[in-house]
């Protein structure tokens, strides 16, 4: 179960961060609607946390 979560889990949640935060700067620079900046914000915080929950569930796995 660990390393199902270490080694897919974990980047697919760590790639949608990313993804999350390049279109929040992306809408950024283009001048784009604020409310949908402040929207995207929302949900990489949402899914920072969720990255982290599984990084801290894939540690305490391991080391067992």
């Amino acid at each position: 179960m660990a390393s199902f979560l270490g080694s897919i889990i974990l980047p697919v949640a760590v790639a949608a961060v990313a993804i999350v935060l390049l279109l929040g700067l992306i809408n950024m620079m283009r001048g784009g609607s604020p409310n949908r900046s402040q929207n995207l914000m929302r949900l990489r915080v949402l899914l920072q946390f969720v990255a982290i929950v599984i990084t801290m569930i894939v540690v305490w796995a391991t080391s067992k």
